[in-house]
């Protein structure tokens, strides 16, 4: 009899020493091929893996497993970007969906699975609910025979075609790249040097740094891009997690660039220098900085619960022009409704080739007209049974005072996020796939943002000082 398997926001994941085994993997493909196979029977499905060790060996087997069940099983030859899978599905009108055996920014013992639907964007809710449903106990020994294809050079074909070449190559930048061991070496790196862009590429071949690295674009683990930047004169770091669909950046100096600051520069960069307009889809956990732009350009912001797949369901809506989340992960639906990190990165490049200014330079101009922000998070991690009691406690909450300060607005919508008469909030989220608590915090100084952390941290370990 299996074991019970649950799904975060963007599919399973597992210890490869634990429950990531054959059997489980089984199980979870046979599911979501079932139910494609009972819609659309004998449509193609699309299987890509990244460089972890054994994802290519777990990519065939799911492959198999789906061939199994009567669907067309198109197995990448190589490994490839989370990206390049949902663009594959997305302009092939025959295909159900996909998959995608990637430890995506977790630790390197970790594997999973992601889904992707027909339009190479996130299965929703309910999608997922059923595929929950549809999990046998016990793994299927159907297999079938599997079609080995070039997923890669399509993609990274199409992404040149995207973006201002011309003005990139006359910009002449000079970028370091860092894949975080990931899916997005060695090619990426060929994207940019095709485009004129000179480019130095670090952590682009397994060694002993692998599992130590957790491949998350953000503080401490771009250190090794910061120093690199400075060594080398470049204009910027430029950073993919280990399956390429979320990014990271550092500027000319060292320095790191949130993910809000870098969605925040890309809006304005595709209504300002590309002309695009539409609807913006932003996370509950988003910065008040992105919000100002939003209002300045006259673009509507949608907000969503975390996960990207609430911000891709806004999306299938239609009317959305790019939709992002805290952790890195931005889209723009006219490409694909889901994330891409190296889209975004060559967005970027455009962005610094059409305006002459290093992505310091871009950042210090936006501070100074839509003002500066300090913005943090912070993991608590607790037993789950306290984390269960202030998860069922969290939605009567509505404390008066918080870090000396009155809050002028709650929110419930996704944990409790309480807002200030200055624009600055604290947020609480217990997390769905973790033992934590997510605490996120925006001010205007390091010492109020500080003090809000710490608030937040103690309504979190339910502390009987917290609200005052």
């Amino acid at each position: 009899m299996g074991e019970m398997i649950r799904f975060g926001t963007d599919g399973w994941r597992a210890r490869r020493d634990e429950a990531f085994t054959e059997g489980n993997v089984v199980r979870v493909v046979d599911a979501v091929a079932s139910l494609w196979a009972r819609s659309k029977p004998g449509s193609i499905i699309y299987i890509g893996f990244d460089t972890r060790p054994d994802a290519d060996r777990f990519a065939r087997l799911a492959a198999r497993v789906a061939a199994g069940r009567g669907l067309v099983a198109m197995l990448s030859d190589r490994y490839v970007p989370t990206p390049a899978v949902s663009w594959t599905i997305a302009h092939d009108p025959r295909a159900c969906g996909g998959l995608m055996v990637t430890g995506s920014h977790h630790p390197s013992d970790y594997l999973g699975i992601k889904f992707r639907m027909a339009d190479g964007g996130a299965a929703s809710t309910d999608f997922v609910d059923e595929i929950e449903r549809a999990i046998e106990p016990d793994p299927t020994d159907a297999r079938g025979p599997i079609e080995v294809v070039d997923i890669a050079t399509p993609y990274f074909d199409s992404l040149v075609s995207v973006v201002d070449g011309d003005a990139i190559a006359r910009a002449n930048l000079h970028v370091v790249y860092d894949p975080m061991y990931g899916a997005g070496r060695g090619a990426m790196p060929a994207v940019l040097g095709a485009l004129g862009v000179s480019v130095a590429e670090i952590h682009g071949e397994d060694d002993e740094g692998v599992a130590e690295m957790r491949p998350e674009p953000i503080e401490p683990w771009v250190d090794d891009c910061e120093q690199m930047v400075v060594e080398m004169g470049a204009c910027c770091g430029l950073i993919s997690d280990g399956d390429a669909d979320r990014l990271g950046a550092v500027d000319e100096k060292g320095t790191y660039v949130n993910s809000h600051k870098l969605f925040s520069l890309l809006l304005w960069h595709l209504v300002n220098n590309r002309g695009m307009g539409g609807r913006v889809v932003l996370g509950a956990a988003s910065s008040l900085l992105t919000r100002r732009i939003a209002r300045d350009l006259d673009c509507r912001y949608v907000i969503k619960p975390i996960g990207y797949r609430y911000i891709c369901e806004e999306m299938r809506k239609g009317g959305v022009m790019f939709g992002g989340e805290e952790t890195g992960g931005f889209g723009i639906p006219e490409h694909f409704p889901e994330r891409d990190g190296l889209l975004m990165i060559l967005l970027l490049c455009e962005l610094m080739a059409q305006t002459g200014k290093t992505l310091g330079e871009l950042v210090a101009s936006m501070e100074e007209k839509y003002g500066k922000t300090w913005y943090g998070r912070r993991d608590i991690r607790l037993q789950n049974e306290d984390i269960e009691a202030l998860r069922t406690l969290l939605p009567g909450m509505n404390p008066k005072i918080v870090a000396g300060c009155k809050p002028e607005r709650v929110s419930h919508a996704d944990g409790m996020r309480l807002e200030f008469a200055d624009e600055s909030w604290v947020m609480l989220r217990p997390s769905g796939t973790e033992p934590l608590v997510r605490v996120y915090a925006e001010a205007f100084t390091l010492e109020q943002r500080d003090e809000l952390l710490e608030a937040g941290a103690q309504i979190a370990r339910l502390k009987d000082d917290a609200f005052v």
